[in-house]
């Protein structure tokens, strides 16, 4: 099956819209909630021994915070995706573009997507596909464009059944998936990240691809933006009727927090994006806490710099990355990877749905969080040690 041409990018710029004027979110929480972690009154050190700095797919980067792949493909994005690249080399995130899709189609559009590296030489710059088109067609030669096309420094396939079974022009095609994404992390020579869309990737899939060789997962969990009602939500605009999409629009999906320990029991020595809902630093603070590598955002982001500017989401970005840095100090860690060991507690909604899916909470809290570390060679004293 070909891969053809339609209304990609006209398409790209309806979901902007709706995103922007409507409400998305779904109605189900990010069960963050049930997480609470245990304030330190004597740290033993200081605020100015904290460091945001951490390692992600294999390289040292400046901060556990990523925007995460929105938007490009239209003449009217391009702009987004400069301002948002602007805003992440300056304070050091990991950045990903949206669905490189309409660049590969038409490479005219290829620029809307380029001007994030070339406003951003330093970052850690994540390029971008969608799974049907592997289904229906791509692989390794698409992929490395993608890459090439942004000199990015990974690659997300995400992952949207869910949205595709309700975009009127969309492709749920699946079949076939799990073996492409294998050839491109084989072959590829770049990390391969595999990443939700907003209802979560659960233990079955990740210990699938994990076992293939990817190493590198963005869990994109429930309780965020919820792409089948993005698409109920375009339907609308354009005076259209949309698929009945019912409850699912606000309920189908594994929530964030869940998805977080799914994925990072099916993969221990996996790279993990806790994305999906995160609207705070105390948000991210709870997802690294729970396992993640880092904390994913991408909704509020777009939201601030849209109605805010560059000025806004700077303000943003500060204020999340000043409570986590509060955080590691309240806690007595001095980098993001000492909130495996802070003492949390794990209550309600997310403890029954953990403990309904197999998973000893207490188990994970004292041992799994840490084992990454152990994977990566890490002596797992008072004061954890690097290689």
């Amino acid at each position: 099956m070909e891969v053809e041409n339609n209304m990609t990018p006209e398409r790209k710029l309806d979901h902007i819209k709706a995103v922007l004027d409507k409400g998305v979110e779904s109605l189900h929480p990010t069960l963050l909630d049930d997480i609470r972690i245990i304030h330190n009154p004597l740290p033993e050190i200081n605020l100015d021994d904290v460091s945001l700095e951490t390692s992600f797919c294999g390289r040292r980067v400046p901060t556990p915070l990523m925007i995460t792949g929105m938007t490009g493909g239209h003449p009217d994005v391009a702009g987004i995706n400069k301002l948002l690249a602007v805003v992440a080399e300056e304070y050091g995130l990991i950045l990903g573009v949206g669905s490189q899709r309409a660049g590969i189609e038409d490479p005219k559009l290829a620029y809307t997507y380029k001007v994030a590296r070339e406003a951003a030489p330093n970052v850690f710059l994540v390029a971008n596909l969608g799974a049907p088109q592997l289904a229906m067609g791509y692989g390794v030669r698409e992929a490395a464009k993608a890459v090439e096309m942004i000199d990015a420094d990974a690659i997300a396939i995400h992952l949207n059944p869910a949205q595709e079974a309700y975009q009127r022009e969309g492709d749920p095609y699946y079949r076939g998936v799990v073996e492409k994404i294998a050839e491109i992390a084989d072959a590829l020579g770049k990390p391969v990240i595999v990443k939700e869309t907003g209802t979560g990737l659960s233990y079955e899939a990740v210990r699938e691809l994990y076992n293939l060789g990817v190493r590198c997962f963005d869990v994109s969990g429930l309780g965020g933006t919820h792409w089948v009602k993005v698409e109920v939500v375009r339907s609308i605009l354009r005076g259209e009727k949309p698929l009945p999409a019912g409850p699912l629009a606000d309920y189908w999906g594994n929530p964030t927090a869940v998805s977080v320990v799914e994925a990072r029991t099916a993969a221990p020595g996996a790279y993990i994006v806790g994305s999906g809902g995160v609207r705070t630093g105390l948000d991210a603070g709870k997802v690294l806490a729970l396992g993640a590598d880092v904390a994913g955002v991408a909704l509020p982001a777009l939201r601030v710099l849209l109605k805010s500017g560059v000025v806004g989401l700077k303000g943003y970005i500060e204020s999340i990355l000043y409570q986590l840095k509060t955080i590691l100090f309240l806690t007595g860690g001095k980098e993001p990877v000492d909130l495996w060991r802070t003492p949390i507690t794990v209550t309600g909604k997310l403890r029954e749905e953990l403990e309904a899916r197999g998973i000893d909470i207490e188990r994970y809290i004292q041992l799994v969080r840490l084992e990454p570390l152990r994977v990566r060679g890490w002596s797992l004293t008072k004061t954890l040690r690097k290689p």
